[in-house]
């Protein structure tokens, strides 16, 4: 086991926008633990926004932030290559990418393979992609849902880690599902991040 004072599995969070989600794992670690049972910490959080209100949320957690602005790099190569520059700095044994608004390239996904995890709002293989709750509703859903998997080259399709159902409600609106929906990330991501360690990860 590894020693509470000598973290050596880092956790790194890629956030777009509030960073509920990665403040969700940050406090989970802390309550739960992480550090003296696997010698596991969140050791940073980086966003593409400069505006992303996590990174604030972070820094409340004492977690360390960078940005690196997608709109900077000529190319998607560009981008991913300086964000795995920004991210290996933390030699992570898991990135997380938690409401990470960018579509990885090849490359950066092959270079994080079996330490690279995500989470969708929707009960995958359904509604893989964008506007999932009202995509659910419209096709007259009585479930939906959240999925935590691997991330492989292909959008959305890697082994699933963790899912979660919530019903769908009579008058629903996207809104109201995805709040129901978010409830039950903050529950499981956590516990699939956990998971990853107590697999060995």
């Amino acid at each position: 086991m590894a020693s509470a004072n000598k973290p050596n599995k880092n956790i790194v969070i890629l956030i777009s926008g509030s960073g509920s989600n990665m403040a969700a794992i940050a406090r989970a670690a802390d309550k739960e633990g992480w550090r003296g049972l696997f010698g596991a910490q969140v050791a940073a959080v980086i966003s593409n926004r400069a505006d992303a209100a996590g990174l604030e949320l972070a820094r409340s957690l004492g977690i360390a932030t960078a940005v690196v602005p997608h709109k900077d790099f000529a190319s998607r190569e560009a981008f991913d290559a300086e964000l795995m520059a920004r991210i290996d700095v933390h030699a992570p044994a898991l990135v997380v990418l938690a409401g990470f608004m960018r579509i990885l390239t090849p490359g950066f996904v092959q270079h994080y393979a079996g330490r690279l995890i995500n989470i969708h709002p929707s009960l995958l293989p359904a509604f893989t992609g964008l506007n999932t709750h009202q995509r659910a509703i419209d096709a007259g859903c009585t479930v939906a849902g959240a999925t935590v998997h691997q991330v492989t080259a292909e959008l959305d399709h890697g082994a699933t880690l963790a899912q979660a159902v919530v019903p769908v409600l009579p008058g629903d609106t996207a809104q109201s599902l995805a709040a129901r929906v978010l409830t039950q990330e903050h529950l499981i991501y956590p516990r699939a991040v956990r998971g990853f360690f107590e697999r060995g990860g």
